[in-house]
């Protein structure tokens, strides 16, 4: 587990693919629970020891989660992240390169929750949820495009499938359309910054996570 920061109420680790950031039905141990056996030794503290989820990755995705480590941190996080309080940005390779170098996408997302899958519509359907994010192209290798992604909203798979619904899939992600999977099990897709006022010291936090250990990814290390 690589710590990119941490204080007495927070930690931020870089989560690489195959982690969990929550316990799910594969009984694989979470993020979370790595996190809290971390501070347990660090600290040598006895009993139980804290440490609340605030947000969540995908399996596959790298990059930056932000844990708190008192209840309190955790309270203002969450409302901090429920009124976008939070800047995140994304870093996401894609084979095919978006027809306009910037853009805002928005769409309405629906759910599946027997296959794990989200869809985006240009119309709302029933049950599904207001999506939106801005995007801009900052890179190119020989075959691949990288783009910068700002969230507006927070929904499930939402990078994934609204890039899918423009037809530029994120290189790795057969579910949403690309061709060929990525040998380590991973997507191009990464949490890369995180920007919010501390939710205790109110200093202004501000963290970038170092681009992963892999040739594609390092392409684009100069920028």
């Amino acid at each position: 587990m690589e710590v990119i920061y941490e204080d007495n109420h927070i930690i931020i680790v870089n989560k690489t693919p195959g982690e969990i950031v929550q316990g799910d039905k594969t009984g694989d141990e979470p993020l979370v629970e790595t996190v809290r056996r971390y501070i347990k030794e660090k600290y040598n503290k006895p009993g139980n020891v804290f440490c609340g989820v605030v947000h969540r990755l995908d399996r596959p995705v790298w990059g930056l989660v932000v844990f708190a480590k008192t209840s309190k941190a955790l309270t203002r996080l969450n409302e901090m992240f429920r009124r976008g309080m939070v800047r995140k940005t994304y870093w996401a390779i894609t084979r095919n390169c978006p027809q306009r170098p910037e853009s805002r996408l928005h769409h309405y997302i629906t759910s599946v929750e027997r296959n794990n899958k989200s869809f985006a519509w240009d119309t709302p359907k029933n049950g599904s949820k207001e999506a939106a994010l801005s995007y801009k192209v900052i890179g190119h290798s020989d075959h691949y495009h990288l783009l910068e992604i700002n969230l507006e909203t927070g929904r499930k798979h939402q990078i994934r499938v609204q890039l899918s619904a423009i037809g530029c899939p994120i290189r790795g992600d057969l579910k949403y359309g690309d061709r060929r999977s990525n040998p380590d099990g991973s997507i191009s897709l990464q949490a890369h910054s995180i920007e919010f006022e501390h939710p205790v010291s109110h200093n202004i936090i501000s963290i970038t996570a170092p681009l992963p250990d892999d040739s594609l990814w390092q392409a684009f290390s100069s920028l």
